[in-house]
């Protein structure tokens, strides 16, 4: 097995020097360090960690807690937390809520398993949540939860669901229904919550047998399209809470011989990759997913080396992204 020494020999510096280049610690001249650097690479050696890790009590792991492993939202947010943790030397590991609540997995932290949480699901119990994140480093990467400390990384759900329910009524619709996430989740209501706020600031009524609730999935809107067409009046237009759930809707009115937006418009929210691939291309809200992910990540990491986060809550933009659905 390779040792610290054997990288020393090679690279011929002290075992000391060897150590402080490959824990990023201490000053070292720029020719040694690249020595060091190099020696390790032909030797093919790989620094241990877990002396380090027991005497600091560190496991140099994070856990990442995704509401849906299968919904495409969140590879590119998981995808950019995972660079920036690597390149900070720390692992990634996931955990899928299945669209249950997330508190099974604070047991990670109080076990001492990981040593940091992402949260990128608000169905959860919030009051949990504010207490443990008095003791742990933890960043909410979904949405901003009102009047809290826990550190954040959001957009507005309220005002982007307005956004997408405005471009239905700019289109020349009044009979709008609205298909919601699990209304008891925050995200579920939020965007419940831009869609009536924008219906009544322009005099629309809201019609209750077209609201339906999904859990985001694909198979949900297929449920709900199914629904939608056993009624007897129908909208002519649907703000739908995610694009899944647009998406196998509009499976279902295909399925029907309906056609949109001729017989029914869509939009749909988050901008999955699926969104820009379907026919007719679907209308929804773009939500900034690289940024989500970075700066989640960022945050963290100073909360895992105990510094001040100067905004806890960072509210980012989205956009309206106009397809051929509307």
């Amino acid at each position: 097995m390779v040792s610290v020494k054997d990288v020393a020999k090679l690279a011929n510096v002290s075992t000391a020097t060897v150590s402080r280049v490959l824990s990023n610690t201490g000053r070292v001249k720029a020719h040694n360090r690249q020595r060091v650097l190099d020696a390790a690479e032909a030797l093919g050696y790989h620094p241990n960690n877990l002396g380090r890790q027991l005497r600091k009590m560190e496991t140099m792991t994070i856990l990442v807690v995704v509401p849906d492993i299968t919904n495409s939202y969140f590879s590119e947010i998981l995808r950019n937390i995972e660079n920036i943790a690597r390149s900070n030397g720390y692992e990634v590991i996931l955990g899928d809520t299945q669209n249950k609540e997330a508190d099974l997995y604070f047991s990670y932290l109080y076990e001492k398993k990981v040593d940091g949480m992402i949260v990128l699901t608000s169905y959860l119990d919030v009051q949990n949540l504010e207490k443990l994140s008095e003791q742990y480093p933890i960043v909410l990467a979904c949405e901003k939860i009102e009047n809290s400390h826990v550190a954040s990384v959001s957009i507005d759900n309220i005002e982007g669901a307005a956004v997408m329910t405005r471009h239905l009524i700019q289109k020349g619709h009044t009979r709008i229904g609205h298909v919601a996430g699990p209304m008891d989740g925050l995200l579920g209501q939020y965007r419940a919550k831009g869609f009536r706020q924008e219906m009544g600031a322009h005099g629309l009524n809201v019609n209750e047998s077209w609201i339906f609730e999904g859990d985001y999935s694909l198979e949900s809107g297929i449920k709900i399209g199914e629904a939608l067409m056993n009624l007897d009046e129908k909208p002519t237009a649907l703000f739908v809470s995610n694009d899944e759930m647009a998406i196998g809707i509009m499976k279902v009115l295909k399925k029907y011989g309906l056609h949109v937006p001729e017989d029914m418009a869509l939009v749909g929210f988050d901008n999955i990759i699926l969104s820009d691939i379907v026919d007719p291309g679907l209308t929804t809200f773009a939500q900034p997913t690289t940024q989500i992910g970075q700066l989640a990540m960022e945050k963290l990491l100073k909360l895992l080396k105990g510094e001040k986060i100067e905004e806890t809550s960072t509210l980012l933009e989205g956009y309206l992204l106009e397809r051929q659905s509307t």
